[in-house]
């Protein structure tokens, strides 16, 4: 049922004119006209009685005039809830890199003060399982850090290159060098993120082509502790640089430059492109856009 002719039927019954009913919506008489028998000729029933210049309703059409009422408020109020102010909520899934999830805190407390209703689930997964949920809708994004992702499948909400460099503890022989052959590198036990995880599987993919290959005496998805143990002395490693700079800046760590060496690192955030932008997912890619 059209609610412009159930307004415009309202007009005529309140104001007992046609020609009034013009005039206060802005509709030309006839078009007035049109209106009432259409809904007349939808309900099955007579609206008005027209006897000379004079327009009354009809039984029927003062039950009809209750249930417009009605029908005409409550299209009101879904119009007032749907476009009234409202807090954020919902739960959003993001699935990321492990070296990234240190970066969140940074500016979580910010974000949960600014998005009290929004709840955020953290996943931790390597490249190929981030898409295998984001794909079957488990996950509402995904933060890689990785090779550069392009598919026409997904949006990139964000990207940018990260650099990573082979460290060292700062009181290694090998720190401070200009350049350090690969092969003299990896004579070092080395303590690394776990195969096949993002960055970790490009260092494998390029060391593979050179036919070598890192052995390491540790595996964690923990870079925290990877860096920590480093900086004791424990070993090397290849981290991204954001995740070794407070060891550089500390005198605790060192990054090497290696010979004829280079990964091409990107972190994206990226979604589905059938995915829902609602509110909350919108407010979780700008937190994760600025990290």
């Amino acid at each position: 049922m059209d609610l412009k002719n159930l307004r415009t039927f309202i007009q005529v019954a309140e104001l007992g004119s046609f020609t009034k009913a013009a005039q206060r919506l802005g509709f030309s008489q006839p078009a007035v006209t049109a209106q009432i028998k259409q809904l007349e000729a939808e309900l099955d029933v007579r609206l008005f009685e027209r006897i000379r210049h004079t327009v009354a309703l009809t039984q029927q059409g003062r039950e009809v005039l209750g249930c417009a009422y009605q029908m005409t408020q409550l299209n009101q109020e879904l119009a007032r809830s749907l476009h009234a102010p409202k807090e954020v909520t919902g739960h959003i899934h993001l699935v990321m890199a492990d070296s990234l999830v240190a970066l969140l805190g940074q500016a979580f407390q910010r974000f949960w003060q600014d998005w009290p209703g929004i709840r955020l689930k953290i996943t931790t997964a390597g490249t190929e399982e981030m898409f295998r949920l984001l794909n079957h809708n488990e996950a509402d994004l995904v933060m890689t850090l990785d090779s550069r992702v392009y598919d026409a499948e997904y949006i990139i909400v964000h990207e940018e290159k990260v650099t990573a460099h082979f460290v060292t503890p700062a009181d290694s022989p090998l720190a401070g060098r200009g350049t350090v052959p690969i092969q003299e590198l990896l004579a070092q036990p080395f303590l690394l993120t776990e195969k096949g995880m993002s960055y970790r599987r490009l260092l494998d993919e390029r060391l593979a082509a050179q036919s070598l290959e890192i052995i390491p005496v540790l595996e964690t998805g923990d870079v925290a502790l990877v860096c920590r143990l480093v900086g004791q002395g424990a070993g090397c490693s290849f981290l991204p640089d954001y995740a070794t700079q407070e060891g550089v800046d500390a005198g605790r760590l060192a990054r090497i430059a290696v010979t004829d060496f280079e990964t091409d690192v990107w972190k994206q955030l990226l979604c589905h492109r059938d995915k829902w932008l609602s509110p909350q997912l919108r407010a979780v890619m700008d937190y994760c856009a600025r990290i």
